[in-house]
C-alpha cells in the first residue's frame, strides 16, 4: 500500500468552494422558509399614522384596520399597507383646442385620497380590481394624471376660448375639471380635493392675438369711459343749471308765497276793520235809536209837563177867548200896572217912529214927531 502525497495548497480552495456551497444552501432555505412561514402568518406587524391595513386570510380581505400593532395566524394570511397620506399630482397639457378651434395650454394640480378605514366597504368591492392602485404611489398617480388630461379636454373643449381663460371663467373651467375627475375617481374609490388651474399657456400667435383684442377692449371700454365722463360731466352741468333754476323759482314762488301770505292778512285785517266798524255802526246806530227813543220819551215827557205848566195859561186862554171884555180889562190892567211916575208917553200918528233925543252938556232933550225937523219943547 502506497501513500500518495497530496500538496496542501492544492486542498485549500476545494474546502472554500465545499464551504460557499453551504452557505448557498443555507440561505436559500432561509429564503424558502422564510417565503413559506410568510403565507401562514405575521407577528407585530405595524400600521402607522396616514395609512390603514388590509387584512387577507387566503387571498380575501378578511378586516381594514386602522394604525396599530397586528398579528395573525392562518392559511395564506396577509397585511397590507395602504397609504392614506395626500398624494399631489401635476398635469400639463400643452395643446387643447376650444369650441371655436382655439389652442391653449393647461396645468391642472391636485390632491389624490385612498379610502381610508371607515370605508372599509369600498375596499372589499373595489380590491381585487384596484389593488395596484391603492398599494402603488406611482400607478395610482399614472391613473388619476391620465383622467386629469381627459377631463381638461372635456371642459375646455365645451367652452370657447372667453370661457377658458378670461376673468371669472378661469374658476368655471377650474370647477369643471374639478367635477369631472372626481366623478371619474369615485369608480376606484378615490377623492380628489384642492384641484386648481394655476397657469393657462397661450401659444405665441394666440397671445398676440389675445393682446390686440385685450387692447381693443381697453380702447372701446375707454372710449365707452369718456363717453360716461362726458355725459356724467353734462349731467352735472345740466343739474347744477337745473339746481339754479329750481332755486330761483323756489326764492320766486317763496315771494309769492310770502305775499299771497301777506295779501291774505291784510284781507283778514280788513274783514276784521270791516266787521268792527259795522259792529260799532250797528252799536252806534242802537245807540241812536235809543237816544232817540229816548229823546222821544224825553219831549213826550216834557210835553206832558209843558201841558201841567200850561195848564192855568191855557185855561186863561180859553177864558179870555170866550170872554173878550174881561181880555180888555185884564190888557187895561196890565198897561196901568206898567206904568210908573217916572215914566212918560209919546203919542204919535200912526206910522210914524218917533226920535229920541238923549239930554246931554249943552242939549236939550227933544222929540221929533213929524217930517220937519221943529223941535218941541218939554
Amino acid at each position: 500500500m502506497s501513500v500518495r502525497n497530496t500538496p496542501i495548497g492544492f486542498n485549500i480552495p476545494r474546502a472554500l468552494s465545499s464551504f460557499i456551497v453551504i452557505l448557498i444552501v443555507i440561505g436559500v432555505g432561509i429564503a424558502v422558509l422564510a417565503a413559506v412561514s410568510s403565507n401562514f402568518f405575521y407577528l407585530l406587524s405595524r400600521v402607522d399614522q396616514g395609512e390603514i391595513g388590509v387584512q387577507l386570510r387566503g387571498g380575501t380581505i378578511s378586516n381594514v384596520v386602522g394604525p396599530g400593532v397586528y398579528s395573525d395566524f392562518g392559511l395564506y394570511v396577509e397585511l397590507v399597507r395602504v397609504s392614506t397620506k395626500a398624494i399631489p399630482f401635476n398635469v400639463e397639457d400643452p395643446e387643447i383646442i376650444t369650441s371655436d378651434k382655439q389652442r391653449i395650454g393647461l396645468v391642472v394640480s391636485g390632491d389624490i385620497f385612498r379610502p381610508t378605514a371607515v370605508n372599509r366597504d369600498v375596499y372589499r368591492q373595489k380590491w381585487e380590481q384596484y389593488r395596484d392602485l391603492y398599494v402603488s404611489d406611482e400607478v395610482l398617480k399614472s391613473r388619476v394624471e391620465a383622467q386629469a388630461r381627459q377631463a381638461m379636454k372635456v371642459c375646455v373643449g365645451q367652452r370657447k376660448f372667453d370661457e377658458s381663460i378670461i376673468g371669472s371663467a378661469r374658476d368655471a373651467l377650474r370647477q369643471c375639471i374639478d367635477d369631472e375627475l372626481s366623478m371619474q375617481a369615485e369608480n376606484y374609490g378615490l377623492d380628489i380635493q384642492n384641484v386648481t388651474v394655476p397657469n393657462v399657456e397661450l401659444s405665441p400667435e394666440v397671445q398676440a392675438g389675445l393682446d390686440a383684442i385685450v387692447q381693443s377692449r381697453l380702447s372701446t371700454e375707454k372710449a365707452a369711459q369718456d363717453k360716461l365722463k362726458a355725459d356724467a360731466e353734462a349731467a352735472a352741468e345740466q343739474a347744477r343749471q337745473e339746481g339754479e333754476i329750481r332755486v330761483e323759482q323756489s326764492r320766486i314762488q317763496e315771494q309769492t308765497r310770502q305775499q299771497t301770505t301777506l295779501a291774505k292778512l291784510e284781507q283778514e285785517k280788513l274783514q276784521a276793520q270791516k266787521e268792527v266798524i259795522q259792529a260799532q255802526k250797528a252799536n252806534d246806530l242802537l245807540a241812536a235809536q235809543q237816544d232817540l227813543e229816548i229823546n222821544k220819551a224825553q219831549a213826550a215827557a216834557a210835553r206832558e209837563k209843558a201841558k201841567v205848566d200850561l195848564a192855568q195859561q191855557i185855561a186863561l186862554a180859553e177864558l179870555y177867548a170866550t170872554n173878550p171884555g174881561y181880555l180888555q180889562l185884564q190888557i187895561a190892567v196890565a198897561n196901568a200896572s206898567a206904568l210908573k211916575e217916572t215914566d212918560k208917553i209919546i203919542f204919535t200918528p200912526q206910522g210914524m217912529m218917533p226920535q229920541l233925543v238923549l239930554a246931554g252938556p249943552g242939549v236939550i232933550p227933544t222929540v221929533t214927531t213929524t217930517t220937519t225937523a221943529t223941535p218941541t219943547p218939554k
